[in-house]
């Protein structure tokens, strides 16, 4: 055997290995290789020891968010102190934004961007990095070497799962997003513009889900009502092109959800239209739309494109139409004050009177955002003290606490690996100039 592959498998990043995956298994090559999946650290070892025994050389992938870096690479040294003699290499968006960071943390190699193409180059390496695109590490006197960018390919290209492995989760229907929010990492790792899957691509993979008797159709996207559109005008022919085609294919006992987990919609891109749209192809009785502050000044720093008013007319048109809303909001984003959680906090009340819920966050200072370097979330006692009474009336819910730990956490990794010529001081939004295009 020439190379063995183990994931480190975890249900939070299934769709990243899955995509290695589905891209692997219709790739022909002249490299012997077994993929194997572990899914907890003394699996990941053992799974390590076997193959050190039948493969000239071992690999183990892991993919990350920045959230969990911290603890995955406590559990890297113990996997290695067990299971020495593998090569780990990190994908995703922590390792695409902080590659030097990830490999002072543990790793041998990380990833940085797209990872198909860079995978199936790595196989028919045989697990050598040298010469591959897409990856950093460092050579044997501690140089690092860096060997260009990952290839980006149109997104019909590689399936959206693995079927051979019969791996399957939400459809990849769009990749990037134009709007290059300053708080999101996904536009700065897969670019700020769009690309979807085909109507016929995914007709295909609805098929192949029915034919293996699963019976939910999910879509994977960074803002649903973008299908089909290359600017920030929905286009719903596009839209209802894919549903239809999605309906038909998974049947009259199937279910359709779109605007709900895992992705959202915008809430400018909200219409009668486009909700009776939903209505008419979907199952979800609830939408997921992105609000992220109820303060105008907070939405123009964050470079969101829409205002106040536009979440106000999206959350009265879907309950209206008959939909559960959930609005996301994120709390203490860079240059907030008191009038401006002021605002937010008021604006939840309006929407939960209304009757949508909050799903709160803690603003976190993500690698590979324009705010990597800005101070973590700060909810000050009264804040806390309103968003709990929210949550004690069933109109508000989220991991908002937590994220409040992960953001501390982030901003002393951030410190440890300065941006030349970046400065870490944010004035009060008042003061701020205006945000650069």
């Amino acid at each position: 055997m020439d190379l063995a592959i183990v994931l480190r498998y975890r249900k939070a990043v299934t769709y990243g290995h899955h995509t290695l995956l589905a891209a692997l298994e219709e790739h022909a090559t002249s490299v012997r290789y077994e993929v194997s999946f572990a899914t907890t650290a003394d699996e990941c070892a053992a799974q390590i020891r076997q193959a050190r025994e039948r493969a000239a050389r071992v690999l183990v992938l892991w993919s990350f968010y920045s959230p969990d870096a911290a603890a995955l690479a406590g559990e890297l040294a113990e996997i290695r102190a067990a299971a020495p003699g593998a090569t780990h290499i990190a994908g995703g968006v922590h390792a695409t934004a902080e590659p030097i960071q990830t490999l002072d943390a543990g790793w041998d190699v990380a990833a940085v961007g797209e990872g198909e193409t860079t995978l199936l180059r790595l196989v028919d390496a045989a697990g050598d990095p040298a010469g591959v695109p897409g990856l950093v590490y460092r050579d044997a006197d501690g140089t690092v070497v860096k060997t260009g960018r990952a290839e980006r390919r149109d997104l019909d290209t590689y399936r959206a799962f693995p079927v051979a492995h019969k791996r399957f989760n939400p459809i990849e229907i769009t990749r990037g997003c134009i709007y290059a929010c300053r708080f999101c990492q996904t536009p700065f790792m897969f670019s700020a513009r769009f690309r979807h899957r085909s109507v016929e691509n995914v007709r295909w993979h609805v098929r192949r889900m029915r034919e293996h008797g699963l019976r939910d159709v999910r879509f994977i996207t960074p803002t649903s009502l973008s299908y089909g559109t290359q600017t920030e005008e929905p286009q719903l022919d596009a839209v209802e092109e894919l549903l239809a085609a999605c309906r038909e294919e998974i049947g009259p006992d199937g279910r359709v959800f779109f605007g709900s987990f895992p992705s959202e919609i915008r809430p400018e891109h909200i219409s009668v239209d486009a909700l009776r749209l939903v209505r008419r192809y979907c199952d979800n009785d609830n939408l997921i739309v992105g609000a992220q502050s109820g303060s105008t000044g907070v939405l123009a720093a964050a470079k969101r494109g829409h205002g106040v008013e536009e979440v106000r007319r999206a959350v009265r048109l879907g309950i209206q139409e008959g939909f559960r809303i959930n609005v996301d909001m994120i709390f203490g984003m860079p240059g907030e004050g008191p009038s401006d959680v002021d605002d937010s906090l008021a604006l939840a009340r309006e929407l939960a009177d209304l009757g949508a819920r909050i799903h709160a966050h803690t603003f976190m200072p993500l690698p590979g955002t324009p705010w990597r370097d800005a101070p973590p979330g700060d909810v000050d006692p009264a804040t806390i003290s309103e968003v709990d009474r929210l949550s004690s009336r069933g109109a508000l819910y989220g991991h908002w606490q937590r994220q409040r730990e992960h953001a501390n956490r982030l901003a002393e990794a951030a410190k440890a690996y300065p941006r030349p010529g970046r400065s870490r001081t944010l004035l009060p939004l008042a003061a701020q100039p205006p945000a650069e295009d």
